[in-house]
């Protein structure tokens, strides 16, 4: 029989467990949040149980450890176990065993039943005590508790068994109410996100009352035209008045919709136009469902709206598009048939010559119809991102000649003038895609040009990727009227008009498709009405070269349309629905997996659950500049940013490259395009192909290390910004040779900023403050007036290999 003394401190030791398992189990059900409830386990079953580190797994649906949880090692550590090469064998192990274990020595055990090897932390010493115990709930086993080292040096007791079994039982319930609370959230997050950027407009209504819940960020863009400034939405409901199809207008409590309120029956397809007293209106289809309580009755009612503008301004295209077929086709059928007609005519006496003009005319007529239909063929498969190309390794010389024979040969009187650089590298091209893009775009420029004018050709190497130019000497084209020249029937005023294939609108569309399908981009530039015109379009090349390094083969899939075959994940963050719904479409379509959000405040989480491998942003978002969340995203991933923007401006455009894009899209945009530029930067980015660079650059005090990505000065380092280090290396692995402006803007901004020698300078004079470069005594980076820059030639080391991506 105990002794007094013996059972009042054995009560008190029971009494000081029960105490502080009740501390634990209080402290781990003080939140919900996931992560910190599977810590505040761990920690609690260390500080139970007295142990040094302790380890948690949870398991996934197949039995398998999915996470891993440590305490009291360093991360370090902690990945090292995760990283073991058989340490799947070790946890699956100790995970199987179906009760509690706990053991004097570790190591012996591990080395005693043949399991691999483990290294303890540092300061730990053999033999290492060890405690573990499953956790289940409903039955099933969801994780284990790994407990290691206690403190000063004791063994693991049986108190601190039944202990930690007692504990995980308490855990298991806090762990899956917390896992249920996360997939809850998880669903909810989900769903706001779909509703907030469906194509429709979501609106929910207290039935009782009619009073605005809630509303997503369509609705706001359908009434944002019916807008009045101090009046919230809920104000302007009160002002709205309704016009049915039949052209009755009655306010809101007329409504059946009202009505339909209180009586919980469904509204669906009910066509209206909302309108406001000075006379602006939108017209919507409206659905609307109830929704009931577990008693019936109905509680709220969910209200869709979708603006009938795009379905009417779709109609007015396919009325268009209709009238201009008709027009297209009824004028050479008229001439075939007047022709067809004449010929057989008896009492017609026409002489040889005379009957071939007849037939000239009618085979004339009939290719142009012929024409016209291919067009609208090959519009068609634009549209929907079937159009096929195969390309193969072909001279863009060869090609350039092909397309002036069939120029000449239709009898037009122009001088072509061709400037193709020598050596340039194959391009990646299907022959008969792209001399239609040159027919077309010599078409162009000739039926806009004076017949004595010069129509010029060049062609020449833009990194990876040849650029083709056609350059008149025409009418020119207002800047306003440049962003419309490659939609499909874009109308410009007759004397500006620049659409070509008579008139049909559909020439430049065609281009634009034919050049997206493999990989490039094309784009008009004029200095105005009289000064002539500009098109340039640009090609990838079959090999790819760089200064003092190999040339490796271009993958041929990179030049085509084809759907990416890795399914990368793809974010897209844009706060217009129909805008994020066609970049959902179009990455699907092109074989990406997207996750789309219009909230800027859910990207950090995107990226963190979804892992993507390239971000798509809106330049302007709801609260934040697309450039700063762009800034916040690269400093916490390294991950290639698209910008998607209707913004074109070259400032604009030169600030987001600055700040760190992969590149600059502007809308509107085909899905072949979008594709192909998505492949770009990510070959960019994961280094696609290899190239031979330097393996670093030492002048003076100067040093930078291409592999390293890295610029110091007298052994400082020196911070630059994306656009610094990129024209930095462009002059150094150019060291000795003069690069101009043009090539310093086409190598480190990309096409479309050519003659802009501002943006050099003000890099240049960032460059030269960082390096502490004197402009007038310089030791780095010396002017030559008028044409560009230099740097000396510095001390290079053997090459080294290293990625696209690296600098």
């Amino acid at each position: 029989m105990k002794q007094p003394d013996a059972l009042i401190r054995e009560i008190e030791a029971l009494r000081e467990r029960l105490s502080r398992m009740s501390r634990a189990s209080q402290q781990i059900n003080e939140s919900l949040d996931f992560d910190a409830v599977l810590q505040s386990v761990l920690d609690s079953a260390c500080s139970l149980t007295g142990a040094r580190c302790g380890v948690l797994t949870l398991l996934d649906e197949t039995g398998q450890p999915e996470d891993l949880l440590s305490s009291g090692i360093t991360p370090e550590e902690a990945q090292y176990l995760w990283d073991l090469p058989d340490g799947m064998r070790l946890f699956a192990y100790f995970g199987d065993i179906p009760e509690p274990l706990r053991l004097h020595d570790l190591i012996g055990h591990i080395r005693s039943m043949g399991l691999p090897e483990l290294d303890l932390p540092a300061g730990v010493r053999s033999p290492v005590s060890f405690l573990t115990a499953p956790i289940r709930h409903g039955g099933e086993r969801v994780g284990n508790i790994f407990l290691g080292v206690t403190e000063a040096g004791r063994e693991f007791t049986a108190d601190d068994e039944e202990t930690l079994v007692m504990f995980a039982s308490q855990a298991a319930l806090v762990i899956a109410n917390a896992r249920r609370y996360r997939d809850e959230q998880r669903a909810r997050n989900n769903l706001e996100t779909l509703i907030s950027t469906a194509p429709v407009g979501v609106v929910v209504l207290d039935a009782k009352a009619g009073r605005l819940l809630s509303f997503n960020r369509e609705t706001e863009r359908i009434v944002s035209s019916l807008q009045m400034p101090g009046r919230s939405l809920e104000q302007l409901l009160e002002l709205i008045t309704f016009r049915r199809a039949d052209g009755r207008e009655i306010a809101l409590e007329e409504f059946p919709l009202a009505q339909t309120l209180r009586s919980g029956e469904t509204v669906r397809f009910e066509e209206i136009v909302l309108q406001v007293p000075d006379g602006r209106s939108v017209k919507a289809l409206i659905n609307a469902t109830p929704i009931f309580t577990e008693e019936g009755e109905v509680e709220s009612f969910v209200v869709t709206l979708q603006d009938m503008a795009p379905l009417e301004e779709l109609e007015q295209q396919r009325t268009a598009f209709m009238g201009m077929v008709s027009h297209e086709l009824r004028l050479p059928l008229s001439a075939i048939k007047g022709s067809a007609a004449t010929l057989l005519d008896e009492e017609s006496a026409l002489d040889p010559a005379e009957m071939r003009q007849f037939l000239r005319i009618i085979s004339n007529q009939a290719d142009g119809m012929r024409s016209l239909i291919r067009d609208l063929l090959d519009m068609a498969h634009i549209e929907t991102g079937t159009l096929s190309v195969d390309p193969e390794p072909s001279g863009i010389a060869a090609l350039v000649d092909e397309a002036r024979i069939m120029f000449v040969s239709t009898g037009h009187r122009h001088s072509i003038q061709i400037d193709v650089e020598p050596d340039l590298p194959q391009v990646m091209a299907d022959r008969r895609r792209i001399v239609q893009v040159f027919s077309n775009l010599l078409t162009n420029a000739a039926r806009y040009s004076n017949d004595l004018s010069t129509i010029r050709v060049s062609a020449a190497l833009e990194q990876y990727q040849v650029a083709v130019s056609v350059t008149d000497e025409g009418k020119g084209i207002a800047a306003e009227r440049l962003p419309l020249l490659f939609r499909k029937y874009s109308r410009i005023d007759e004397e500006e008009q620049r659409d070509d294939l008579a008139g049909a609108g559909l020439g430049l569309a065609i281009c634009r498709g034919i050049v997206e399908a493999h990989g490039g981009r094309i784009w008009a530039e004029s200095d105005g009405l009289g000064q002539g015109a500009r098109f340039i379009f640009t090609i990838p090349v079959a090999a790819r070269e760089d200064i003092g390094g190999t040339v490796e083969p271009l993958s041929p899939s990179a030049g085509t349309g084809k759907a990416a075959e890795n399914h990368a994940r793809i974010l897209a963050v844009d706060n217009d629905p129909h805008a994020l719904r066609y970049i959902r479409d179009a990455l699907a379509k092109s074989g990406y997996e997207p996750i789309v959000t219009g909230e800027p405040e859910d990207v950090y989480r995107l990226i963190e659950d979804e892992k993507p491998r390239l971000v798509l942003l809106d330049m302007m978002l709801p609260g934040i500049d697309g450039v700063d969340l762009m800034t916040s995203i690269l400093k916490k991933a390294d991950l290639p940013v698209i910008f998607l923007s209707a913004y074109g401006q070259e400032r604009v455009i030169a600030k987001a490259f600055d700040m760190g894009a992969a590149d600059y899209v502007v809308k509107p945009f085909a899905p072949t395009e979008l594709a192909a530029r998505i492949r770009a930067a990510l070959r960019r980015h994961a280094g696609g192909s290899l190239l031979v660079k330097p393996g670093a650059y030492t002048v003076g005090e100067l040093a930078i290390n291409y592999a390293e990505r890295s610029v110091s000065v007298a052994g400082r380092p020196v911070v630059l910004t994306v656009t610094e280090y990129a024209l930095l290396v462009a002059l150094s692995t150019s060291a000795g040779l003069v690069v101009t402006h043009d090539q310093l803007l086409r190598r480190v901004w990309g096409e479309g900023h050519s003659g802009d020698v501002g943006l050099v300078r003000t890099i240049v004079r960032r460059l030269r403050v960082k390096l502490g470069d004197d402009a007038f005594n310089p030791e780095y980076i010396f002017t030559e007036a008028r044409v560009g820059y230099r740097m000396p030639k510095g001390e290079s080391p053997e090459p080294v290999r290293t990625t696209a991506g690296a600098g």
